[in-house]
């Protein structure tokens, strides 16, 4: 199984949150998981938000970011997906982000591994899989 991680299920995992446990036996379960290199300054950013608004120290938030980086085997560009994800931003009214997130887990016919439930059903409207 192909999995695709977004930020929100990693953040899951690494802060283990309510759903953390459901995301892991996935992320066990996977052959290849997939993100976005998007994914790398968006988690970050996440992070420096927690450091200046919640208070998580930033040995937390770096041991943090440093797992949530490695639950990724492959980090793919978003080179060939940006027109694609523009139309389907146009059409859903979501982020170019969580367009081309969705797009990448229908492309690789993979397994969408977000905490986001609008994201999560949007996933169900375009017939691409989810946890």
């Amino acid at each position: 199984m192909i999995a695709v991680l977004d930020t929100s299920a990693a953040i899951e995992v690494v802060l283990n949150r309510a759903r953390a446990s459901r995301f892991r036996k996935i992320l066990s379960e996977a052959d290849w998981v997939l993100a976005l290199d998007l994914f790398i300054p968006e988690i970050t950013n996440i992070f420096l938000k927690y450091h200046q608004f919640e208070r998580l120290s930033l040995d937390v938030c770096e041991d943090s970011l440093d797992r949530a980086i490695d639950l990724v085997d492959t980090f793919e560009s978003p080179a060939d997906l940006y027109r694609e994800a523009l139309a389907l931003s146009c059409q859903t009214n979501r982020s170019v982000y969580d367009s081309m997130v969705l797009i990448l887990a229908r492309r690789k016919n993979a397994v969408l591994l977000t905490a986001d439930e609008k994201l999560q059903a949007l996933a169900k409207e375009l017939s691409i899989k989810t946890l």
